[in-house]
């Protein structure tokens, strides 16, 4: 038995997304705490893309989101949702599509990003063929060098937003990824200096919304009342964070339920998690735990398979049911068609996944 045996689990295909309602409330709860209160708080969806998630946000006061993706976005809108960031760069066709999603909901705030005087153009252009105003934050690149405006040109961008007919300027957004240090201490100075520019450029402008940093720096963006913070693997929390960020008073929600489908050799298992259930972006080794098998140690990843040596191989049984922890929840969830809500040590719900960009 461990934390993720669930009592019908017998009844469940694998390899199954189990997300565990209880401790999606502990971890909801302990966002809220950290915040101040619901106001502060527009989570990120691309953790959990679940529209009950979403429901159960809206249901504790929290009004804001934030997404990666179109398809994300309009399941939060489905959901209940009425302000709604897209925080990344939108192009091409896409830019048409947001603008058709503005018109068809004209009572949702839907805002994007831009960092590029080119992107700031085409959304107005876009806005303008669809009829609609469009809010858009200037994205800030404040270290992570993977998008955002430079803050030398960050004021120039910021006017032609402003003075872009079909365009509303909403303020500024920084993703501060790249700082994860260890120690709470570092991690906080390092955000603190990443952020000094960015406030003053905020108080130059004038802006009236500043949407700040991601997971590893929350409880930082949290103590200081003038940003809204987007944590996003707060609500299910993975092994990788936990082991990085053990100041974060998070706990893992989401696992996946699998197999043994093989004995193939002494000491060895082989489990239905290939790469297509489980990311596998990080090095083999630390793709997973198997919460029963502390010892367990991958051997081998394909697209459906996974194979692992035990000393505790011997005592398990074809069909014997695992409990998959992975090193990183976003994406693992994304490949999962559905996601089944354990509620009371049973799983009692089937959820879609919003998976892809459509």
């Amino acid at each position: 038995m461990t934390p993720f045996t669930i009592g019908n689990e017998a009844a469940i295909e694998s390899p199954a997304l189990l997300i565990f309602h209880e401790k999606v409330e502990r971890n909801l709860a302990r966002m809220l705490a950290m915040a101040g209160g619901p106001e502060r708080l527009r989570p990120h969806v691309k953790t959990h893309k679940l529209a009950p998630l979403v429901q159960r946000q809206l249901a504790l006061g929290i009004t804001k989101f934030k997404t990666a993706t179109l398809a994300e976005a309009e399941m939060c809108v489905a959901a209940g949702a009425r302000d709604v960031l897209v925080a990344y760069p939108i192009a091409g066709p896409a830019m048409a599509r947001f603008c058709g999603l503005v018109a068809r909901f004209p009572d949702v705030r839907l805002s994007t990003t831009a960092d590029s005087s080119q992107a700031i153009r085409g959304l107005s252009v876009a806005a303008r063929i669809a009829g609609v105003k469009l809010h858009v934050f200037l994205d800030l690149d404040c270290g992570m060098h993977r998008t955002g405006a430079s803050i030398e040109r960050a004021a120039v961008l910021y006017k032609l937003i402003t003075e872009s007919p079909s365009l509303i300027a909403a303020g500024l957004h920084a993703y501060d990824g790249h700082i994860q240090d260890l120690n709470p201490e570092t991690r906080r100075s390092a955000c603190d200096a990443a952020f000094a520019p960015v406030l003053e450029l905020r108080r130059s402008l004038d802006a009236p919304t500043l949407i700040a940093g991601g997971t590893p720096t929350f409880p930082i963006h949290a103590a200081h009342a003038d940003r809204e913070c987007s944590p996003g693997t707060t609500v299910l929390w993975d092994f990788g964070y936990a082991e990085k960020f053990p100041d974060l008073p998070f706990e893992i929600a989401a696992v996946v339920l699998t197999r043994v489908v093989s004995k193939p050799g002494k000491d060895r298992l082989t489990l239905d998690l290939g790469h297509k259930s489980v990311a596998a972006e990080n090095p083999l080794t630390e793709r997973v735990r198997i919460a029963e098998l502390p010892d367990a140690v991958t051997i081998m990843q394909s697209e459906e398979h996974l194979v692992i040596e035990t000393a505790q191989a011997r005592e398990c049984f074809i069909g014997q049911p695992l409990h998959a922890l992975p090193k990183h929840i976003c994406p693992t969830v994304a490949l999962h068609n559905e996601a089944w809500i354990v509620r009371d040590g049973a799983a009692v719900e089937r959820c879609p996944v919003t998976r892809g960009r459509r």
